[in-house]
């Protein structure tokens, strides 16, 4: 007789986004019975070994970072590029001074190590969080696959095992990756937002040399343009490395070269790479896949939820996607949690889904963006030319610096992750820095010259944006128009409240001082920064609008070449390089 397992809820999938989403559940709500089927047997390798920084405060409160540091993974503090209208190399810091200080590891998540990352070993990394998730009381099966999805209309009632055993749950998660077992079983479609088609191939290699070591383990990622793709260089280890090649999938099958032929020649023909591998080992490991770059139409229904690449994927040129499902996982329990509550009624819990669709909507569609901005911003990639045309044709212009940096935003440079002004996880003053690089002409700095700002609210809609802290999910009160929105709490909310106050930069911004001492936000030599990423951003998405008054002398908001955060690189490597 097969077995019938009951519990409350059961995630497909124990890669990061179902272990982390299983250990929220079971952190914030210990009754929760969960349980995790795992098609395969850890430790098993996995691509997407580059971190952002906000994973970091996941790890952290999810009770784990102590247990990521201890593996002594190298800390990644930004990526080196080749990249844009030039073959000089340049850096991209997390850290906004640009400097990663000399001290001990392992280290606690505080000071530097906030705006830093990991670059993982898979392997590693995935076992430490299913570990971890088991530690707090999810049972976890490996080897156990998920043959079939039962269900009635849009609810999942069941589902059937590769040993014939049931499954009774009340909420399923689909965390079973990129295959999205449960979306493609519950027939959601699919969107791909993006005319590139890129496939990628790499190995993994003993021996490379760093291209910069910095601080105790500390490095950069090395990103280098080809003509005609990509590769990525990315420390996981003092000896181990991931070298990746992603190049479009029409070049591939027009090359006459087998995969691994393709690999291989790309990196003897980078130099940077090629003088770090050259006393390196391939482990023979060599894996293909296309990288496509899509989204879900939905991420949620009656009693089931997607999360991580099962909902959507963007190019991994940004290295989103382990940001993207530490994060969408972590919004997946709480939503659940919430729903969970005995005063959640049907209309809270359709807000709950509503919310968690949209944020990570935007998250996944902001990436694939961004991606598709940095291809057509290299003129190396001359077979892409065609879709830099398809790009500039679906948005109804030609993509010179300036007017593609409004493209970017055409969804909001509003940030509800960062809590100010950016785009796909980088302040906005940070991506003028990026524009710059990728493009002879830089965009233009809306504010510059600017001293007075109006409020342009009319016409738009308060709604509840969801806030999530804590294992519950807040509703916190926000305007939308035209598709984009403006929170009116946290530091928005309090710009908001400075202009309908004080119209002019000087006085609006001392007023800003006084308030943001007194509300407990965190304050310090980067508060005056984020004011101006936010005037930036709410003046190119039409919540208010940049004067000049003849009473007061303009500001200057020019954006210097080299800033800590965008700068030339420096570094040299043994072959000069």
């Amino acid at each position: 007789m097969p077995e019938i397992i009951k519990t409350d809820v059961a995630i497909v999938g124990a890669g990061p986004g179902g272990s982390t989403c299983g250990g929220f559940l079971r952190k914030y709500a210990p009754d929760i019975k969960v349980t995790l089927f795992e098609r395969e047997t850890f430790p098993r390798e996995h691509v997407g070994e580059s971190q952002l920084p906000i994973i970091g405060q996941v790890l952290n409160e999810l009770g784990v970072w102590d247990a990521i540091e201890a593996a002594n993974f190298p800390v990644k503090i930004g990526a080196t590029y080749r990249w844009g209208k030039t073959d000089d190399l340049w850096d991209f810091h997390f850290l906004s001074d640009g400097v990663f200080k000399d001290e001990p590891r392992p280290a606690k998540y505080e000071g530097q190590r906030t705006a830093t990352a990991f670059q993982v070993d898979r392997a590693v990394y995935d076992r430490i969080l299913a570990d971890h998730a088991a530690a707090l009381g999810c049972d976890i099966r490996y080897g156990t696959a998920v043959r079939e999805v039962m269900r009635d209309g849009d609810r999942i009632t069941g589902l059937i095992l590769s040993d014939g055993s049931r499954v009774d749950a009340s909420t399923y998660v689909d965390a079973s990756g990129h295959v999205g077992l449960v979306r493609r079983e519950m027939g959601v479609g699919i969107e791909e937002p993006s005319a590139l088609r890129n496939v990628a191939f790499w190995d993994y290699w003993q021996n490379a040399e760093w291209a910069v070591s910095i601080g105790v383990g500390g490095t950069r990622v090395q990103v280098m343009s080809l003509g005609y793709g990509w590769l990525w260089f990315i420390p996981l280890s003092p000896a181990r490395t991931s070298i990746g090649l992603v190049c479009p999938a029409d070049y591939y099958k027009q090359s006459g070269k087998t995969p691994e032929g393709l690999y291989r020649f790309a990196i003897e023909c980078e130099p940077r790479i090629r003088s770090l591998v050259k006393n390196a080992t391939a482990e023979a490991k060599f894996t293909t896949t296309k990288d496509w770059s899509f989204v879900a139409d939905r991420m949620a229904g009656e009693n089931w939820y997607l999360v991580g690449e099962s909902l959507g994927f963007a190019d991994p040129i940004l290295a989103a996607g382990l940001t993207l499902t530490h994060v969408s996982a972590r919004e997946c329990a709480f939503s659940i949690i919430e729903g969970l509550r005995p005063e959640s009624q049907a209309q809270e819990k359709r807000w709950l889904k509503e919310e968690y669709e949209r944020r990570n909507r935007r998250r996944v569609l902001q990436h694939i963006r961004f991606a598709d901005y940095w291809y057509s911003a290299n003129e190396n990639f001359t077979d892409l030319k065609e879709f830099t045309r398809e790009i500039a044709k679906d948005a109804g212009l030609e993509l010179d610096a300036d007017r593609a940096f409004q493209w970017l935003g055409t969804g909001g440079f509003i940030d509800e992750d960062m809590g100010t002004g950016g785009f796909g996880t980088v302040g906005i003053v940070t991506l003028h820095q990026i524009a710059r690089r990728l493009s002879e002409a830089p965009s233009h700095v809306e504010l510059q010259g600017s001293n007075t700002y109006l409020l342009r609210l009319r016409g738009a809609t308060e709604i509840r944006t969801a806030i999530y802290s804590k294992g519950r999910v807040q509703g916190l009160p926000a305007l939308i128009r035209d598709g984009k929105l403006l929170p009116l709490h946290g530091l928005f909310g309090l710009v908001v409240e400075a202009i309908s106050k004080n119209a002019h930069y000087d006085q609006m911004v001392a007023y800003l001082d006084q308030r943001l001492k007194g509300s407990g936000m965190a304050y310090g030599s980067a508060s005056r920064l984020h004011i101006v990423g936010c005037l930036e951003a709410m003046v190119r998405d039409g919540w208010i609008s940049a004067k000049r008054s003849d009473q007061f002398p303009p500001k200057d908001f020019s954006i210097p070449d080299d800033t800590p955060a965008v700068a030339r690189n420096r570094d040299v490597s043994a072959d000069g390089v």
